[in-house]
């Protein structure tokens, strides 16, 4: 198990650009998640809200951040962001303002473990595409284990928490581990986390938490969206959309 494996900020942002799917998303799927961050909800097992994810170098200052909303349904996990609340990271302006001119800069994850299967859709285009999670990012572990460690209480947006680590095993041995601030109010849910990512710490914290069942159909590819076989072509029919919507206005 490697620690780079939970931080989903990496797959939103290859989710999001076709250009860097193409430069760093390894022929397995995509790095960035792992079917162990889900763990850290303990016996939560739905629920949406709203998720700031920050990654912060060794001096604590901040690379890059987004703000999406994030839902869980027994396992499965969705979640919606736009491009213009995108900051730092790896997408540029003019990237940015290019994907919006595609109709890609809104974008929709769904990311199905047990199928092996992460969902990327496309509101704007009304077009979506599969690709294949990795093994090791999508395998229930049944001889895995968690241990945690409690370090403390402390307040999170006025939240009572109690703070743990959290060491994460396989059944291969390998380990990672997180902070988790629990919330007490919450029925312990996970209010913040922060995971260490390689020379740099991602940071997720949830707020407007909603301990409800998401609705099924939220996890499923809207009726009537088109699908594609892969991001390229996917983008080829944008920009075609594009130059057609261009010569229509001429």
């Amino acid at each position: 198990m490697k620690t780079s494996r939970f931080a989903i900020f990496a797959i939103l942002v290859l989710a999001s650009s076709a250009s860097i799917v193409r430069a760093q998303m390894p022929a397995g799927g995509p790095p960035g998640w792992n079917a162990a961050l889900t763990r850290l909800f303990g016996d939560v097992k739905a629920f949406s809200a709203r998720t700031d994810v920050r990654q912060l170098d060794k001096a604590g200052k901040e690379m890059a951040a987004l703000t999406m909303d994030f839902a869980l349904l027994e396992g499965d996990i969705r979640v919606e962001f736009d491009l213009a609340h995108v900051k730092g990271g790896q997408i540029s302006p003019a990237a940015v303002a290019q994907m919006k001119q595609l109709g890609m800069d809104r974008t929709v994850a769904i990311l199905q473990p047990t199928t092996r299967v992460m969902r990327v859709i496309y509101p704007r285009l009304e077009a979506y595409v599969d690709m294949p999670l990795p093994e090791d990012a999508a395998a229930t572990d049944k001889n895995f284990k968690i241990e945690k460690v409690k370090l403390g209480n402390e307040k999170i947006d006025g939240h009572s928490c109690v703070k743990h680590r959290v060491i994460m095993t396989d059944g291969r041995g390998g380990k990672a581990e997180a902070l988790v601030w629990n919330a007490t109010d919450l029925k312990d849910f996970p209010i913040q986390m922060q995971m260490n990512e390689n020379e740099s710490t991602v940071v997720m914290r949830y707020k407007q938490i909603q301990l409800a069942r998401p609705e099924a159909r939220q996890f499923q590819p809207p009726t009537g969206y088109k699908k594609h076989a892969d991001v390229q072509q996917l983008m080829m029919a944008a920009a075609q959309r594009q130059m057609s919507g261009q010569r229509g206005k001429k």
